[in-house]
């Protein structure tokens, strides 16, 4: 391999110090972009047995591995041995997530967007993913389809319906408002399904695809997710660091696709019961479908992303568009097409609002004193639920969150050759417009339906299990009481319907409609009935339609959509199609399967590449692992403890999507720094700080671990020091005391807050760290303008927030130790052979 050398300047006399080569160089907080790969520093494990096409190999990193074997296995065994303290642990760790941090996911998902807005508006939207002259290896349509069938899977299914259906009919800040237009609720429910499925949800997977797509093809970085932050720590990322990003890639990716798995399997099987009530809704019938899915799966994996996951992608995504088309026409178009150009409107007016807002006062304290303030109705009713939130917002962006590494990856590895545009493109802007085009159909047709249906009279009955165990004598007391039900006496058997003789609104609407002669509403009858037939054909109609009976008409033409799980409400709304029904049914169930390996394979061998050090072609071995894996995951759980266990694991997926908010935080400044050193805008090889944030931590020094110590307590003394020698005797006397000032106050006011019972001196802690922490950060922009690093304030405050020793022992030996040193490249050969010095003379 050639490397680029470079001459070290002493500072102070501009002599040459020193003549290495940037291979030997250790980088600390800038990007060497390099002419070659440089030798392989990973950890691996590496085993061969026999020889040609039938030897085994095993070829991946031991401690991303077998850390991600551990943990995930701790997860399992946990949920087996005790799935209700699991479920309950869980469900407290997302409410206090939501309570904590809603926050942080609403603003990072909106900051993220703006970013990538400005990337595709700017001039770095020319630069390719690879080489200028790499060309793409997909067509469009193949590219789409598998990046599409991948990032979103069978969410669309599961929620299509559902989602617009519920924020119609639930609860939420907008239905609570009693003078809100009908109307204005259900344009409202398809902007909040907009939101959630549009540019928010779609923005993550283009941040890391963006950023992997660089670091891999433009520049020779192994294809892992610690490799998109050597633009921030350079070979750290070769050390533990970089195994604890990897880590928590496999475990967030592992529990985004078991989530999703186990959510489509429920789905699957809710579907065969709708069609075919004698398969029942349980754990063995879920268990079978999940290997089934993971067989195919299996076999797409092993065989390879352009033989199985290309193809399956085409088949899967060709049978969605089928079903798409075929109930965009087989309900109101016209209908569907005015609510696609008014809701895609209504989402550019209202997505910053919408995009920002966290519920922070429905969160809070709920709205006591409304009469007071000449409101017209009781306190607090008028509040949306303090829960939507946790529900919905937050479980979505962690769940898009705990997909990015994988999916991010996915499309990044079948996006080379591609510009920025190109890929913001395909991957953003055409997904966010078939998204918001399925939503509108399968959403509209959902809320046009449970309109009509409610207009028919139906509404949520349950009293099949009255029917479907009736006898003589309870046929006898159901006649009573429907005729009469005040001469009824004895109604024991009838609490399905009636309880203490008094009929649920629902029960008693239904008998009103039959006794009326209405009953051709809700059956095949056409002609009215005579009150002694009525109940008779009231019967009769309940078998007909069976534990739906109320829900659904008699020809199913007409269904209360509201009365349905998130599971059932998918297939309940196919069934209203007539004779094409069950068809459509049917296939759904094939579309929502074929999705579904999609995922599974893609995620599998995403996962299989992560722990293999970013290798693109991992041993056939280890992807049947990862494989098998899911579904034994998926399998354990829902044997365990059945959807507790998948409600643990729902939530799993949003706790650790929280951590991996923040490493997407800092990808979003790695990326920024990547592109602005591709384009010429920062030069890698100017000055740097005398010591990395991470170096204590990665480089065996013991000194530099007692220094770290010693800065925990001595960084009042580095300030004054650092702004004595870049300012005055003054200026540094007055920030060393402000400074220790407030950090002595901070520990004190911690120490405080445990061994007495004043908890409000945590806050006041805070203050003066916040104090403190500005001070640190105003001396290291000090220090970062004499001499010209590279950076900006938002980044030194965040540095000083997390690590203030380590940036106090960077601000000490960049001044007082090595000093800071200016790296000069040497001359390097351009394409004509002709020496060129890359070095501006402000550097000099």
């Amino acid at each position: 391999n050639e490397y680029k050398s470079y001459l070290r300047f002493d500072d102070m006399n501009n002599a040459p110090v020193k003549e290495e080569s940037l291979a030997s160089r250790p980088r600390r907080g800038t990007f060497l972009w390099q002419t070659a790969h440089t030798r392989d520093r990973n950890v691996w494990f590496k085993c061969r047995c026999g020889e040609g096409r039938c030897a085994l190999e095993l070829r991946f990193n031991p401690v991303v591995t077998l850390c991600s074997i551990v943990i995930v296995s701790a997860f399992v065994v946990w949920c087996i041995i005790d799935s209700k303290n699991a479920g309950d642990s869980f469900s407290l760790a997302k409410t206090w997530i939501t309570n904590k941090f809603t926050w942080l996911y609403i603003g990072s998902q909106d900051a993220w967007a703006v970013v990538i807005i400005f990337i595709y508006c700017s001039k770095y939207g020319k630069v390719k993913l690879g080489r200028d002259e790499d060309e793409p290896e997909y067509n469009h349509v193949t590219w789409f389809t598998m990046l599409f069938a991948c990032g979103v899977g069978v969410g669309l299914f599961f929620y299509g319906v559902a989602e617009p259906v519920w924020h119609y009919t639930l609860k939420s800040r907008y239905t609570m408002d009693r003078y809100a237009p009908d109307n204005k609720i259900a344009q409202n429910a398809i902007n909040l399904t907009f939101y959630h499925w549009g540019i928010h949800g779609w923005v993550v997977y283009v941040l890391v695809g963006m950023l992997l797509g660089i670091v891999t093809f433009r520049k020779g970085m192994p294809m892992t997710m610690k490799s998109c932050f050597y633009p921030l720590i350079g070979d750290h990322i070769y050390s533990w660091p970089g195994d604890a990003i990897d880590i928590l890639s496999v475990i967030t990716t592992l529990f985004g696709v078991c989530t999703s798995l186990g959510l489509g399997v429920i789905q699957v099987n809710a579907g065969m019961n709708y069609i075919n009530e004698n398969i029942e809704k349980n754990t063995k019938n879920q268990v079978i479908i999940i290997w089934c899915i993971t067989s195919v799966a299996t076999i797409s994996v092993v065989s390879g992303l352009g033989k199985g996951i290309r193809r399956i992608s085409e088949v899967c995504f060709t049978v969605g568009m089928f079903i798409m088309v075929a109930v965009f026409f087989l309900s109101d178009p016209w209908y569907l097409l005015n609510l696609f150009t008014q809701s895609l409107g209504y989402y550019i007016q209202w997505i910053i609002e919408v995009g920002t807002h966290s519920d922070a006062f429905e969160m809070s304290v709920p709205s006591y004193g409304g009469k007071d303030r000449f409101r017209e109705f009781e306190d607090t009713t008028s509040d949306g639920p303090n829960t939507w939130m946790n529900s919905w917002t937050i479980f979505y962006w962690g769940w898009w969150i705990s997909w990015s590494p994988f999916v991010g990856m996915f499309i990044a590895k079948i996006s080379k050759g591609r510009t920025i545009r190109e890929f913001v493109n395909g991957s953003l802007t055409a997904p966010v417009l078939y998204s918001f085009l399925w939503m509108v159909i399968f959403g509209g047709t959902g809320i046009r339906q449970e309109r009509l249906s409610a207009k028919s009279g139906l509404c949520c009955a349950n009293w099949s299990p009255y029917i479907t165990s009736g006898t003589e004598d309870r046929l006898q007391i159901g006649s009573d009481l429907f005729i009469n039900p005040a001469q009824v006496q004895k109604a024991d058997d009838w609490n399905y319907l009636c309880k203490d003789l008094k009929c649920s609104p629902c029960a008693q609407h239904l008998i009103n409609l039959a006794k009326a002669g209405s009953i051709k509403q809700l059956t095949n009858f056409t002609t009215d009935l005579t009150i002694t037939e009525t109940f008779s054909s009231f019967y009769r109609s309940i078998q007909g339609t069976r534990s739906r009976f109320g829900m659904i008409s008699a020809d199913k033409g007409l269904s209360r959509l509201s009365c349905f799980g998130t599971d059932d409400m998918w297939f309940a709304m196919m069934y209203t199609f007539g004779e094409i029904g069950p068809f459509l049914s049917g296939f759904s169930m094939f579309a929502i399967v074929l999705y579904f390996v999609t995922s599974s394979d893609s995620g599998s061998l995403i996962i299989d590449i992560i722990s293999a050090n970013g290798d693109q072609e991992p041993p056939v071995l280890q992807r049947l692992f990862w494989a098998l894996v899911e579904g034994a995951t998926a399998t354990a759980l829902l044997v365990a403890g059945g959807n507790a266990s998948l409600k643990a694991l729902q939530t799993a997926s949003v706790i650790t999507g929280l951590p991996y908010t923040i490493l997407l935080c800092f990808m979003c400044t790695s990326l920024w720094r990547a592109l602005a050193i591709e384009t010429g805008d920062i030069n890698p090889l100017g000055p740097d700080f005398g010591i990395g944030l991470l170096d204590p931590f990665t480089r065996l020094r013991p000194k530099l671990w007692l220094q770290f110590i010693q800065e925990i307590f001595l960084t009042p003394i580095t300030v004054y020091k650092v702004q004595k020698k870049l300012n005055d005797s003054t200026t540094g006397v007055c920030m060393g005391i402000l400074s220790f000032v407030c950090w002595l106050s901070f520990v004190l006011l911690l120490i405080a807050t445990y061994i007495t019972p004043v908890t409000e001196l945590a806050a006041l802690a805070l203050v003066f760290y916040f104090f403190f922490v500005t001070l640190v950060t105003a001396t290291r922009v000090t220090v970062r303008f004499a001499v010209s690093i590279n950076g900006n304030a938002i980044e030194d405050f965040f540095a000083v927030v997390l690590m203030y020793p380590g940036v106090s022992l960077q601000l000490k030996e960049t001044l007082f130790g090595v000093g800071p040193s200016i790296m000069m490249p040497a001359l390097i050969p351009d394409e004509d052979g002709l020496a060129e010095n890359h070095v501006n003379e402000n550097q000099v």
